[in-house]
């Protein structure tokens, strides 16, 4: 079992940016982060394989999501800009260690952050 501990999130108007980082305690195949909000079922945002640096993103984000991995430190970070109203949620971190969950789109992980939220306001 990987832990994972995140940190950013917060509020910010329409338009702004945010930034989530989230620390794995263990070996990775791949991360990724999800959302979710209440009532609806938790999406797929966008991972990262940890080998090959490889992203994958939800259509929604494209072009305004970043995700990232400093592999030193194993640390994943989502760089969030030219956020929207409907980005507000709860968004979690997410870890996989084998290759076969990291195969699908989104990721299939084996293990979660406790849920940091972020809030856009209009």
């Amino acid at each position: 079992q990987v832990r994972l501990v995140e940190s950013g999130g917060g509020s910010v108007q329409t338009g702004g940016s945010l930034r989530l980082s989230c620390v794995a305690f263990g070996a990775t195949e791949c991360m990724g982060w999800f959302r979710q909000v209440p009532g609806k079922k938790r999406e797929g945002v966008a991972s990262i394989r940890t080998g090959s640096g490889m992203t994958d993103y939800a259509d929604s984000v494209k072009g305004r999501f970043t995700i990232s991995r400093d592999s030193a430190t194993g640390t994943l970070y989502l760089q969030m800009d030219s956020l929207k109203p409907e980005d507000s949620a709860t968004y979690y971190c997410a870890a996989a260690h084998y290759t076969w969950r990291c195969e699908s789109s989104p990721i299939s992980p084996n293990d979660w952050g406790q849920g940091t939220q972020v809030t856009v306001s209009s």
